[in-house]
């Protein structure tokens, strides 16, 4: 992998966004696409998540766009199909990028197993590099890594807290 320390620093716009789950953080590039979406208690993991995958990253305070943060409010009040309408971009491995899309592609309402996702990107024996790469994944419910759920059923590591993982799960219409 290439050193990304060598690069001369991104610079990102940091805004915040209340919600019925906590503070959320929306980091956004120079075009509008949303690049990392975490919440207030991690803003240390969400910044240590955009060093790895871009490198070093200048957050300075700016008004994410308002179609974005319209988009995210209206999903929380109950519009779930808000979420695609969101344009992101995402720095990462090949293979990190080949998750977070599929992530992506997971319906609102529905949930996932680590092993089925691995499934489908035609890996199965992938189950626990897929499970790692959704724990790195830096755009929480937009890329709905919530929705991914253990082979039994049981919800399983939640990078917000699995308290959050059960209220956007119920929020979807997935009894948990």
């Amino acid at each position: 992998m290439a050193d990304r320390s060598a690069r001369p620093s991104e610079s990102f716009g940091l805004d915040r966004l209340g919600t019925p789950i906590g503070t959320a953080l929306l980091v956004t590039d120079a075009d509008g696409a949303l690049r990392a979406l975490d919440w207030e208690d991690y803003e240390h993991r969400m910044r240590e998540l955009l060093r790895l995958q871009c490198g070093p990253v200048d957050l300075r305070q700016r008004a994410a766009p308002a179609p974005m943060k319209a988009a995210l409010s209206d999903y929380f009040a109950g519009d779930l199909a808000q979420l695609s309408s969101i344009p992101w971009r995402v720095a990462g491995t090949p293979f990190q990028q080949k998750v977070w899309t599929a992530l992506a592609q997971i319906p609102a309402g529905t949930t996932l197993s680590y092993g089925a996702l691995a499934a489908r990107l035609d890996m199965p024996k992938a189950v626990r590099a897929v499970g790692h790469a959704n724990g790195s994944n830096p755009i929480s419910v937009v890329l709905p890594c919530h929705r991914l759920i253990g082979a039994n059923g049981s919800l399983v590591k939640y990078g917000g807290g699995l308290e959050r993982k059960r209220w956007l799960l119920r929020h979807e219409g997935v009894e948990v």
